[in-house]
C-alpha cells in the first residue's frame, strides 16, 4: 500500500480534519541569506584571483566559477523571496522588492565583469536583505 493511500486511511478514520499551518513551505530554519552570500564571497574572490593571475587557462576558470556562484546567489535569493518572505513581511518593509530586483539584477552584471567594486554592491545588497530577514525571525 503506497504512502498516500495510507494517509486517506487515516484521514478517513480520523472524526475530525487535520488542519495545518506554517508561514512558510518548511518549519523556520531552512531559510538563511547566508547560502546567497557565501556564494557572493566567491564570486568576489574569483574576480580578486581573476586579477591577480596572468594564466589565461587559470582565468577561464575563475570566470566559469565565478558566472556558476553567480547563478547559485540569484537562485538562493529567489528562493527566500518565493518562498520565505509572505506579504505581511513587505506590507512591514516595502524596500523588501526593490532590494530583492537590485541584488539580483547585480548578481548578474558581476557575470559580466571582473570588478570587485560590483561584487562589493553584491555583499551590501545581500545584507540588506539579511537585516531585514532577521528582523522577521524575531
Amino acid at each position: 500500500m503506497s504512502m498516500t493511500s495510507r494517509l486517506f486511511r487515516l484521514l478517513d478514520a480520523a472524526s475530525t480534519p487535520l488542519r495545518a499551518s506554517a508561514h512558510c513551505d518548511l518549519p523556520c530554519g531552512v531559510y538563511d541569506p547566508a547560502q546567497a552570500r557565501l556564494e557572493a564571497e566567491s564570486v568576489k574572490a574569483c574576480m580578486e584571483k581573476y586579477a591577480a593571475s596572468s594564466d589565461p587557462d587559470f582565468k577561464v576558470r575563475a570566470t566559469t566559477i565565478k558566472e556558476e556562484r553567480a547563478d547559485l546567489v540569484k537562485h538562493h535569493l529567489w528562493v527566500l523571496w518565493t518562498d520565505y518572505f509572505k506579504p505581511a513581511h513587505l506590507e512591514a518593509n516595502p524596500q523588501l522588492h526593490d532590494l530583492f530586483w537590485a541584488a539580483t539584477k547585480t548578481a548578474g552584471e558581476s557575470k559580466k565583469t571582473n570588478d570587485v567594486a560590483v561584487a562589493d554592491r553584491l555583499l551590501s545588497e545581500i545584507d540588506a536583505i539579511a537585516e531585514i530577514f532577521w528582523a522577521t525571525k524575531k
